[in-house]
């Protein structure tokens, strides 16, 4: 009986890790953006990101043109944000300090287009065409 019971323990803590393989084998095509967080910083307001790769092939470089919008809905800058290389299927996080800025002052961050998307295997437009944005914040992510 024991043993039985070991080996039901070991089989319900596998379930949990093949479906962790699984979401990461269905990732739909495309890039998946999502603003994970907004946090106080000793200079401004940090964003984090949380970036996954859709595609087959990875993206060498990917740079974002965003645009900063206040809580009135006034543009408050545009600025690049580099996401770097983005492999195939793999989570990345990527975080962008807004100097001068309180994070309740952010009503909504827009993906403007990509400024740099190097990705030879992919095809042009690839890094705008499959784009997937959502939030975990109160900040709106538009694109």
């Amino acid at each position: 009986m024991k043993r039985l019971s070991a080996l039901g323990a070991i089989a319900a803590l596998a379930l949990p890790m093949h479906g962790a393989h699984a979401q990461e084998a269905d990732v739909a095509p495309g890039l998946a953006v999502e603003l994970n967080g907004a946090a106080p910083a000793e200079t401004g307001c940090t964003l984090s990101f949380v970036v996954v790769n859709g595609y087959d092939g990875p993206v060498d470089q990917l740079v974002f043109e965003t645009v900063i919008f206040d809580a009135d809905g006034q543009v408050d800058r545009l600025t690049l944000f580099d996401f770097g290389s983005l492999p195939p299927a793999r989570p990345r996080v990527r975080q962008f300090t807004m100097p001068d800025l309180e994070c309740d002052g952010i009503g909504r961050v827009l993906i403007n287009g990509a400024s740099t998307c190097e990705a030879p295997t992919l095809a042009d437009g690839a890094c705008m065409d499959g784009l997937q944005l959502s939030t975990r914040t109160k900040v709106e992510l538009i694109g």
